[in-house]
């Protein structure tokens, strides 16, 4: 493949021969021309003789560090992006990258979507950012957004009213949703677009939590000013997304809330002005957990200041048909399988089915069956039991969709032997959420 052809050139960079050659050949495959080297020197001499539109680096590698080889291509190479790999025990070196300029990190251990997702986001701004790119704008499809549907186009439209103004915005909608994806498409549609894109997850262990935010600092890290700081170092323009911000502790929600009191006075002269945007994602209702003193109301009146509710799947028409296409043509390329189409018959169990784990439960199954069928045509029997009988006309349709839900949850679990590692990735969603599902429906099931 030449560099006309390719998608772009990439750079690996990590001591791990292993590591290098599984990164080139999994990019190599979505169509990248990807070149690599397994230390910063060496890296260094590629970069002065090749253009690369993208470095992916490892932080920790014998002589010099990744962070050193963030800052010569921030200095040198304003056009290039750069992605750092590093693991949980290394966040605040993450941390350290990002303020020196990389535009995201990977923690380790990634999957291959995740790894792909990361890329196409960093290539999207190495073009923004290319002499003659194209003015900023809102595009017609971004980040590959499936929004034909109704209910997700004025999705799409409230982000679009939203993404030019720096107030603080709140996504709302079942897990497995998008609401991440389209916090990412509000992020770049706006002025923070080429600023990072930071994300912590409120569902993390407490004091992960707060090293994240706060870093290895002392109880005073509750301090407004130190967090400020904090937040004004890693973020720098950007935009901060919140996911699950409903698993905050009351404790953490108090100092978030003094940050949003922070930034709306922050057209008044401030010696540490605090530039950055707040985006939050729940799956949960809010003014319930307000009801119930887990969450603080000052807190969501400022995070509700604009409100965008993401709709589940099972409301969105064709876009599963949609989704379901692409989910089959991906993982059919990536295994080196011809693309299977769908039966009519199979359309229509997929658009009946009332998906509970939303897009990441429609992801997982066509995964799964992508991997167990060599027909060329995917008809109803190629569909999961779980799918073909929990479809519209073959349920009890006197039940509630969280009863259903519950059920099938019900069913999963039993299935595999009550192993919930396994019922998460049956069902799409990480354990986190399955706990959450547990919890709050399982217990719940009306035997009527």
């Amino acid at each position: 493949m030449t560099a006309a052809e390719s998608k772009g050139r990439l750079l690996v960079v990590d001591d791990s021969l292993d590591t290098r050659d599984l990164l080139r050949r999994q990019l190599a495959e979505q169509g990248y021309e990807v070149l690599s080297a397994p230390d910063v020197a060496q890296a260094l001499g590629v970069l002065g003789i090749e253009p690369v539109d993208l470095v992916i680096t490892d932080l920790k590698m014998p002589g010099a560090s990744g962070l050193e080889l963030v800052r010569h291509v921030r200095e040198r190479l304003r056009q290039t992006q750069v992605i750092v790999v590093t693991g949980y025990p290394s966040i605040e070196g993450a941390v350290q990258a990002v303020k020196r300029g990389a535009e995201e990190y990977l923690s380790k251990p990634f999957t291959r979507e995740e790894l792909f997702a990361a890329v196409g986001r960093a290539m999207a701004k190495a073009r923004h950012a290319s002499p003659g790119a194209q003015p900023a704008g809102w595009p017609p499809n971004p980040l590959g957004l499936v929004a034909d549907s109704e209910a997700m186009q004025r999705a799409l439209d409230e982000a679009a009213k939203v993404a030019a103004v720096r107030t603080a915005v709140l996504i709302t909608g079942e897990s497995g949703t998008g609401k991440e994806l389209l916090a990412r498409v509000i992020h770049q549609a706006s002025p923070r677009g080429l600023a990072p894109f930071v994300v912590v997850d409120c569902g993390l262990p407490e004091e992960l939590l707060e090293r994240q935010l706060f870093g290895a600092l002392p109880d005073t890290s509750r301090e407004t000013a130190v967090l400020e700081a904090r937040l004004l170092d890693v973020v720098r323009g950007g935009t901060l997304f919140l996911r699950d911000v409903s698993e905050l502790p009351v404790g953490t929600q108090a100092a978030l809330l003094r940050v949003l009191e922070s930034l709306e006075q922050a057209g008044r002269p401030q010696p540490t002005a605090i530039d950055l945007r707040v985006i939050a994602a729940s799956d949960r209702d809010l003014r319930a957990l307000v009801a119930h003193g887990a969450f603080l109301e000052d807190l969501l009146v400022r995070l509700g200041a604009n409100t965008i509710a993401v709709p589940p799947l099972r409301e969105r028409g064709d876009d599963v048909v949609f989704l379901a296409q692409r989910f089959l043509s991906t993982f059919a390329r990536d295994r080196g399988k011809p693309v299977p189409r769908l039966s009519d018959a199979a359309v229509g169990i997929l658009k009946s089915y009332p998906w509970p784990g939303n897009i990441g439960e429609l992801r997982n199954r066509i995964q799964q069956l992508v991997l167990t069928t060599t027909a060329p045509v995917v008809g109803p029997s190629e569909l999961p039991d779980s799918v073909r009988y929990g479809a519209s006309g073959t349920t009890d349709l006197t039940r509630s969709l969280a009863d259903l839900e519950a059920i099938h949850i019900r069913a999963v679990l039993a299935s595999v032997a009550g192993n919930k590692t396994k019922a998460a990735e049956i069902l799409g969603v990480n354990r986190k959420t399955l706990r959450k599902k547990l919890r709050h429906h399982v217990g719940e099931v009306s035997t009527a």
